[in-house]
């Protein structure tokens, strides 16, 4: 049992302001392995108090510095990774074979990135006889969720650090040991008092503090569009910037003139991008649309890589599906997968049976439906391994489909030529668009269109988010 009881304040590990405990709960056994306090308003008040007092040094330092820090940060996370590792498949259940690229070593990847994106970032501009100078905001707010703990961790702090901002973090509740490995980490790395500082708790009592504290300028939050409608709410109050990532529906778009000998590859990618982290990431090609005459060719790949894949415990090296994280999260996405049923979807693979040997555990199957764009499954962003084939009968159909959505984050296009799905990825409203199959640029920005939310992360383009324009002459 690890137990956590303190939060960091200006630098020292002190005990939490509230009376209670969190208790994290390992997804594969559904036993509790962790608990960290549940702090209250208090702990955010002392938190946002010494980050405003470490701000104006703070915004002072040089670039070099700051990226020093992050590299430093960049080093420490790198020399534990096996530990850190380790513990966030403890806490969400991705398996490890996986998790070590995807949750560890991305966020030292991410690190560096920024730290190397600061001399990308127009710090000075002149405007005839003005200066345009970019300031830091001030001190920000940053509440991170559970899906990618740590990198989310990296993608907030370093950028707002790299800005020359001071941070409070909330964690999150449900994987928050990575807070506390970051926390560590910067104590080691000589980071000043007061520049990062740890809370922890739940998000109605903490984030909203957050969210409402005077001293706070800014807040970043990745979550639902239900959180970051209530953090928009309560930050408007004092007119504090927000900064939102939310979620996505997002399409994978398979053009009528690809290649035959390119179907299987854009149909697999596809089932592969949804389900990493067992379906459990905002970006993932969720909609799968294809020409009405390649359906049955599309359902057969689909229900054969769905087939391929091996459920069970996140350390055995034979696992590349984990559980969803929570009861909660299997029962909200076994529902939707019945809702599917219900609402006449063709089931291609899968379903909403406990998965066969798996007596205990929070696992769902990977699962095919094939649908209209008008069902719950292809709107709702589920959050789990499900995904929706919806066949269209013309390119300009398939636009609308992939359009059809209050969500705009992520995409896939493929067509026979990398000029024709940019041209169509041109007309998609969504925050970034893959073209046949490209790797997503981690320098380029991430974020997206309408409930998607407001605002981009990674490399200069998250830097810019926490800084200010200023104009002096």
């Amino acid at each position: 049992m690890i137990e956590r009881r303190e939060v960091l304040i200006n630098g020292e590990w002190v005990p939490s302001a509230g009376a209670g405990v969190i208790e994290v709960e390992n997804p594969v056994t559904e036993e509790v392995f962790a608990t960290v306090p549940r702090g209250d308003a208090r702990d955010v008040d002392r938190a946002a108090t010494a980050a405003a007092a470490a701000f104006d040094e703070w915004s002072r330092s040089s670039l070099t510095r700051r990226s020093e820090v992050l590299h430093g940060l960049a080093d420490i996370v790198e020399s534990r990774a096996e530990e850190i590792t380790r513990t966030i498949v403890t806490e969400i259940g991705e398996p490890l074979s996986i998790a070590t690229g995807h949750q560890t070593l991305s966020t030292v990847r991410h690190l560096r990135n920024t730290a190397d994106a600061l001399k990308d970032v127009d710090w000075d501009v002149q405007v005839g006889d003005t200066l345009v100078h970019r300031a830091p905001v001030g001190v920000v707010g940053a509440i991170t969720p559970w899906n990618v703990p740590l990198l989310m961790i990296a993608m907030k702090v370093g950028a707002a650090v790299a800005a020359g901002c001071t941070v409070v973090l909330k964690g999150t509740e449900i994987a928050p040991m990575s807070s506390y490995f970051f926390a560590e980490a910067t104590l080691e790395t000589g980071l000043p008092k007061g520049v990062f500082n740890l809370v922890s708790g739940n998000g109605p009592e903490i984030g909203e503090a957050l969210a409402s504290h005077p001293k706070v300028d800014m807040v970043s939050l990745t979550g639902s569009p239900t959180a970051g409608s209530r953090v928009m709410e309560l930050a408007s109050a004092s007119v504090k910037r927000v900064a939102l990532e939310l979620g996505g529906k997002s399409a994978n778009l398979i053009l009528d003139d690809l290649p035959e000998a390119d179907l299987e590859r854009a149909v697999t990618a596809g089932i592969e991008d949804a389900f990493r982290n067992s379906g459990q990431v905002c970006g993932g090609l969720t909609r799968m649309l294809v020409p009405r005459s390649r359906l049955a060719q599309a359902e057969e790949i689909a229900a054969a890589r769905v087939a391929r894949y091996v459920l069970g415990d996140p350390f055995a090296e034979e696992t590349t599906l984990g559980p969803v994280v929570s009861r909660a999260q299997r029962d909200r996405v076994r529902a939707l997968i019945r809702a599917g049923v219900d609402e006449g979807a063709r089931l291609v693979a899968g379903g909403g049976e406990q998965p066969e040997g798996l007596d205990k555990g929070y696992f769902v199957k990977p699962t095919v439906f094939t649908g209209t764009p008008d069902l719950r499954i292809a709107r709702d962003e589920i959050f789990g391994p499900v995904v929706t084939i919806i066949p269209f009968d013309s390119e300009e159909e398939g636009i609308a489909i992939a359009n059809d959505s209050q969500y705009g984050l992520a995409g896939g296009v493929w067509a026979a030529t990398t000029e024709r799905a940019r041209e169509v990825a041109l007309r998609l409203r969504t925050g970034r668009v893959r073209l046949n199959g490209s790797p997503v640029n981690a320098r380029a920005p991430h974020g997206g269109f309408k409930l998607s939310g407001i605002g981009r992360e990674n490399g200069r383009f998250g830097i810019e988010e926490f800084l200010e324009y200023q104009s002096i002459g």
